[in-house]
Parts: C-alpha cells; sequence; structure tokens
C-alpha cells in the first residue's frame, strides 16, 4: 500500500535546509526510496514548510530511513529548525491518479509485443471480470490472463486512450483497438484483415491500486462483421 509522510517544521533558514535537502538527494542516488516528494510553503506564515515524501509502501519508508546518509541530514535539518519537526505516517487508501495511470497501463500492457507479462502488479488475484459476451464472467488473475493470451494469439493490436474519467475507486476508459487477424480466432481463421473497433472498459481499484474488477463493452459484432464472420448471414 502507498504510504506517505508528512514532515512539518518551522525554520528562518529555508535556503540552508533547501541545500541540505539537495546534498541528501545526491548522497542517496540509487539508494533512496521515495518515489515522488514535495515542499510546501504556508502562505499565512513564511516560516512553516511541509514536505511531503511518497513511498511505495511503509517498508520502503521504513528501509529509507535505516540509511546513515538520511539519519545525519536528518539531525543537521533538525539543527536548522526553530521547533522539533513533527510527523505524520499516511497510508493512501484512495488515489485517483495512480487509478488512471494503472488503467493506461494494463491496456498497454496486454497489447505489449512479445510474451505477456505476470500482471501481477496491476491485477489482484481476486480479481472479477464482467463481459456480455461471454457466458460467465471470468474468475481470479490467471482466467483473466488466459482471455487475454487467446486475443493476442488471434491478434496482433494495439489500444488507444481516447478518454479517461476516475472517481472514487473506479476509472472509465474510452479506447479504440486496431489489429491485425494473424490466427484462429472464435473458430475463424487467419484472414490477414486489418480490423478495428471501440470500447469502454470500466476499472475498479483497491486502494494499493490493483485492478479487483472490470465491466467491459465492446463492438465485437461489428469485429465479426470485418472478419467476414457475418456474411453468410447476410445472403
Amino acid at each position: 500500500m502507498t504510504f506517505v509522510q508528512l514532515i512539518d517544521c518551522k525554520t528562518s533558514r529555508f535556503d540552508e535546509m533547501n541545500q541540505l535537502m539537495d546534498t541528501w538527494v545526491e548522497q542517496t542516488r540509487g539508494k533512496r526510496t521515495a518515489t515522488h516528494n514535495l515542499i510546501g510553503k504556508d502562505r499565512s506564515d513564511a516560516s512553516h514548510f511541509v514536505e511531503i515524501v511518497e513511498f511505495p509502501s511503509y517498508e520502503e519508508a521504513m528501509r529509507n530511513s535505516n540509511l546513515p546518509e538520511t539519519d545525519r541530514i536528518f539531525r543537521e535539518m533538525v539543527a536548522l529548525c526553530d521547533e522539533t519537526p513533527t510527523f505524520t505516517d499516511l497510508d493512501i487508501v484512495r488515489d485517483e491518479q495512480l487509478y488512471a495511470a494503472n488503467a493506461r497501463k494494463i491496456f498497454e500492457a496486454i497489447g505489449a509485443k512479445g510474451e505477456l507479462s505476470p500482471l501481477n502488479d496491476l491485477i489482484a488475484e481476486n480479481y472479477h471480470d464482467h463481459d456480455p459476451a461471454n457466458e460467465q464472467d471470468t474468475l481470479g488473475l490467471d482466467n483473466i490472463r488466459r482471455e487475454m493470451e487467446m486475443w493476442r494469439k488471434g491478434f496482433d493490436f494495439t489500444f488507444t486512450v481516447e478518454d479517461q474519467i476516475a472517481e472514487g475507486d473506479r476509472v472509465c476508459t474510452r479506447w479504440s483497438w486496431n489489429g491485425t487477424h494473424k490466427d484462429e480466432f472464435l473458430g475463424i481463421a487467419a484472414t490477414g484483415r486489418k480490423v478495428s473497433m471501440t470500447g469502454t472498459t470500466i476499472f475498479r481499484f483497491t486502494p494499493d491500486g490493483k485492478i479487483v474488477e472490470g465491466w467491459w463493452q465492446l463492438d465485437r459484432l461489428g469485429l465479426m462483421s470485418q472478419l467476414g464472420a457475418l456474411d453468410a448471414l447476410e445472403t
């Protein structure tokens, strides 16, 4: 679970503190585990600063704290403060920006060349997939990977994300899909045809950013028509 630490301090020597932070960044290059860092100044109190540091998890934050460089720089930072700084430790329980980014990543991963990645960093083991074209919902990471492999075997394709809306623990993505029919798909032998379709997917996320449920709406009938599967019905 993503972890954030807030460091609240007052100092009249911010320029010196800023230089100290630059020194720490340089000395811990390749070692530090923080993924994002912000410092804000209080508009009503020019001596009041809040640093916001993001980590992949609490455990990674502790690894960062245990670096000898961190300990030394912290003691020097305290000496520059007018008061003892305070710390607030936060587990992130909602991050719409992370959810939207991971929704994009899953579309990129499905269409990527080469072997399909394990996807366990993006999809929860107990994933529940809803697709009206399937008689039954697809349950579990392994089963949804098999579904993806079926599409990847039949087509070389890419997704293009056209729009995204994130709200709460859900991200809605409107996408377009373009592919080449290279192998058997749903009983249709390879045609070599270039095909396309559009669709919308809603993903629900766990607090740590993994997809745990998905709802798909896509133009599969249009795809079948492009593959010639409906020709006999139209004559």
